[in-house]
């Protein structure tokens, strides 16, 4: 649990914060997405559409494992691309 102040009250951060990383693979050309709180793993050949379906299954997939799916944020890690000569 988090304070932090806002116009001079202090306010309790109750946000359930998730981060998910997001990884591109060169031989297959898509994009993979994976929390192991959630959890959560999917794939598309475009981020847009990734990010989009992460915002939609999230809510779905808390609600099957029974965690909160309220104040829910999410935080998007991208991880390096390994470059092989």
């Amino acid at each position: 649990m988090e304070l932090f102040f806002y116009k001079k009250k202090c306010i309790i951060s109750c946000m359930n914060e998730y981060t998910v990383t997001l990884s591109f693979d060169d031989e297959a050309q898509k994009w993979y997405a994976q929390n192991d709180e959630i959890p959560i793993i999917l794939e598309d050949s475009s981020l847009d559409m990734l990010i989009k379906r992460i915002k939609l299954a999230v809510p779905e997939m808390l609600e099957i494992n029974n965690l909160p799916k309220t104040d829910i944020y999410l935080a998007f890690k991208m991880e390096p691309q390994a470059v092989f000569v």
